[in-house]
Order: structure tokens, then sequence, then C-alpha cells
């Protein structure tokens, strides 16, 4: 029920068991199951517990591997962060790297689900890095422990947006200055978040540099840039 680097962080620092929280730069990811609703339609509750649970345990395997957090599930949403307890500098690039080997695993489950001849689930996945309220959250009765702030509300409306752009994992600004140098990301689009006066720069996350030689990735940019410099003067048909 509770995350285990959490259990031992309070074991050493019972003075934390209280209400409250620190502000502390991290990252956290929002992946959802495309289309949901309509593959609960098409199964038994059974079989849609079985598959789900099937589908959670793989993917949380995958974040608790990259020293993530599972914050918390929603259905079929995986809310999870990076950076706490425990503090470490690279959460950004650990979330990244967290969110390829999720959908590399899903890929793999895909084809087991299509022999089993059971619904083929994908996901959408959003990341945001910044400054966060870490900490235990509720009543004095019940609490959680999470991470509150627009960090992470802008972590959610990324995870949302790849439904706009079809891609599969967007992530801001921020996390994408941290692991420029090693992943491999492209712009995509300006999106409005409600609530917040400036639009969020949203980049999409396609993997490692070490998975595209220099020349290619320069080579694709400079198509891709010129394509979206087009799209952001009207030039739609340029711009295909």
């Amino acid at each position: 029920y509770v995350p285990p680097q959490v259990v031992n962080e309070l074991i050493i620092h019972p003075e934390n068991l209280k209400l409250g929280g620190e502000k502390r730069e991290m990252t956290v990811m929002f992946a959802d199951v495309v289309g949901f609703t309509g593959v609960a339609e098409e199964l038994t509750p059974d079989m849609l517990v079985s598959l789900l649970n099937e589908y959670l345990a793989e993917m949380s395997e995958v974040v608790l591997e990259h020293d993530g957090i599972i914050d918390k599930y929603e259905g079929d949403l995986i809310m999870a962060e990076w950076g706490a307890p425990i503090y470490f500098s690279d959460h950004a690039a650990k979330a990244c790297q967290a969110a390829l080997k999720m959908q590399e695993r899903l890929e793999t489950l895909r084809s087991g689900w299509k022999s089993r001849t059971l619904p083929e689930l994908y996901t959408r996945i959003g990341i945001n890095t910044g400054e966060m309220i870490v900490g235990n959250m509720g009543c004095r009765e019940v609490f959680d422990y999470t991470v509150m702030g627009d960090a992470v509300n802008i972590a959610s409306r990324l995870e949302g947006a790849n439904k706009a752009y079809s891609t599969q994992i967007l992530i801001g600004e921020i996390t994408r200055e941290k692991v420029r140098h090693d992943y491999m990301t492209r712009p995509v689009d300006k999106i409005r978040v409600k609530g917040r006066q400036e639009p969020v720069q949203a980049f999409e996350l396609l993997g490692t540099n070490d998975n595209f030689p220099a020349s290619e990735r320069e080579k694709m940019l400079k198509a891709y840039l010129a394509g979206i410099d087009h799209y952001r003067n009207r030039d739609f048909e340029r711009g295909r």
C-alpha cells in the first residue's frame, strides 16, 4: 500500500509521519491507457481486472526498476514521481528512460495479448520537471504521500495532449533541457494549459541519442523544424 522507499524513510525519520510537505525539484509522470472505456466494454469484469492488473504490474515494475515512486493508480492511470523521498539529481533522465522502456515493454505485451485474443493496450505518457510540494497530504486519520503543484498539473496535461498530436510520450521544457544531451526529442507545439498565462512548450521524446546517429539526428530535425516553422506561419501546404 505504501512504496518501500517511503516506508524506509519513515522508519529512519518517524517525525516525518505528519501532514505537510517540502518544496523540491522533481520529475512526475502520468501514464494512461488509450481508449480504456472501449476496452472495458469488450470484456467481462473478471477479464478486465486480470488484463488491467497485468498491465499495471508490468508498467509499475519498469517505474520501480528506474528508481521511481508509484504515487497512485486511478483506474488505468499510473502516477509516478522521481526525486523523493531520497533526492537524486538525474530524476528527469530516469523518468524518460522509464517511459521509453514502458513503451518497449508494451510492444512485447501486445504480442501476447493478441495471441490470447485480448485487447492490445497502448498508453500515452506525460512527463514534467519542476518545483513541487512533496509530502503527506490529507487529514490526520488518512493521508497519502504525494506531490502537488503547477509542474504536476502540466505533466497531466502533457499526457492528455498526446491524443491531439498522435504521440506516445510528451515531456515539458525543463525535462527536455535536462536530458537533451542524451535523449532525442523534437518540439511539438506550445500548449495552452487552463489557469496559466504562458503556454507550455511540449517536446516528443523519441529515444536515446545512441539510437540515432548524429548525422541522422541533424537531418531529421532540420526537416522537421522547417515543417514546424511553416506550420506556425500557417503555410500548411509547405509544412507537410
